[in-house]
C-alpha cells in the first residue's frame, strides 16, 4: 500500500489492538466478523467504491458502514470498520486487503492471549512444507472449480483435532477465498502477520540433520544479534543441503557448514 492508504492502515491497526486489548471483546469472534466483512466488499465492487470514494464526507461514510452493519455484526466490529472508511484510502481495494489483514491479525491475537501463537506460527509452516511436498494436496486446495464447502471439509480432515483452531480458521479463510493469492503467498503473509506479533522476525532453517536443542538456542541468539530483533526459527531437515545448513531471513540467504560460523559472524559484526 502506498500513500494514504498506508497511513490508514497503520491507524486501523492501533485501533485493532486497542480493541482486543479489552477483555470485553473475543478476538476470535472478532476475527469472523472482519472476514465476512471482507467477503461482503470484496463481492460488492460499487459498495466499496462508495465507502472509499474521496469526494464523499468521511462521517457520511461511516455511518453508511454503521446503517449496512450495525446488525450483522457486533458493535465493536461495526465500529472498527466505520472508522475504517472515515480514513482516505489510495485504491477502494486496500480497504479490503486491510480487512483481510485485521480479520488474520485477530485470530493471531487469541492464539497469543490463549498461549498459543508460537503453536499457530509453527503450524503455519509445517502445514506449508506438506502442500509443496505433495502436488496432489496443492491441486486439491487451489483448484477453482472445486466449492467452498469441499475445500473446507478437505482442511478439516487435515488439521481438525490436530492443529489450533486459529490455525485452521486462518488456512480455511486462506484457501477458500485467496483473493488473488497463491497459497505459499498467503502462507507466507500469516507467517510474518504472526511473528510480528511479538515484533519478530522469522528465519526458515533447513539443515542435513535435525538440530538440537542447544544448536537451536546458539543459532536464534546469533541470528538476534545480527539481526536486532528477536527471532522465530522455522525448522526443516533436508538431506541434501549443502554446507549442512541454510539459514532464510526475508530475501537474505546465509549458508554455513555449522552453526557456530554463524555465531562467529555474529561476533565480527558486533566488534
Amino acid at each position: 500500500m502506498n500513500g494514504a492508504s498506508r497511513e490508514a492502515l497503520a491507524a486501523a491497526r492501533e485501533r485493532l489492538d486497542a480493541l482486543t486489548d479489552s477483555t470485553s471483546v473475543d478476538a476470535g469472534s472478532l476475527a469472523d466478523e472482519l472476514a465476512a466483512v471482507t467477503a461482503l466488499l470484496d463481492r460488492e465492487v460499487s459498495l466499496r467504491r462508495v465507502l472509499t470514494d474521496p469526494a464523499q464526507a468521511g462521517e457520511a461514510k461511516a455511518e453508511l458502514a454503521q446503517r449496512l452493519l450495525g446488525t450483522q455484526v457486533s458493535g465493536p466490529a461495526a465500529d472498527l470498520v466505520a472508522g475504517m472508511v472515515r480514513s482516505r484510502w489510495s485504491q477502494s481495494r486496500d480497504l479490503v486487503d486491510a480487512l483481510e489483514e485485521l480479520a488474520d491479525t485477530a485470530d493471531l491475537t487469541a492464539a497469543q492471549k490463549a498461549g498459543k501463537l508460537d503453536d499457530v506460527e509453527d503450524e503455519l509452516f509445517r502445514f506449508g512444507r506438506i502442500v509443496s511436498g505433495s502436488t496432489g494436496l496443492r491441486a486439491a486446495l487451489t483448484d477453482r472449480k472445486a466449492t467452498t464447502s469441499a475445500k473446507s471439509e478437505l482442511l478439516r480432515g487435515l488439521l481438525g483435532g490436530r492443529a489450533q483452531a486459529a490455525t485452521e480458521r486462518l488456512v480455511t479463510r486462506l484457501v477458500t477465498a485467496p483473493r488473488g493469492r497463491s497459497l505459499e503467498s498467503g502462507l507466507e503473509s500469516l507467517s510474518k502477520l504472526a511473528a510480528e506479533r511479538r515484533d519478530r522476525m522469522v528465519a526458515i532453517v533447513t539443515s542435513a540433520v535435525p538440530l538440537s536443542d542447544p544448536q537451536k538456542q546458539r543459532l536464534g541468539a546469533a541470528l538476534a544479534k545480527l539481526y536486532g530483533r528477536k527471532m522465530h526459527l522455522n525448522l526443516d531437515v533436508d538431506p541434501e543441503v549443502l554446507g549442512g545448513i541454510r539459514v532464510q531471513v526475508g530475501d537474505e540467504v546465509i549458508n554455513g557448514a555449522l552453526v557456530d560460523r554463524i555465531e562467529d559472524a555474529s561476533r565480527r559484526l558486533a566488534g
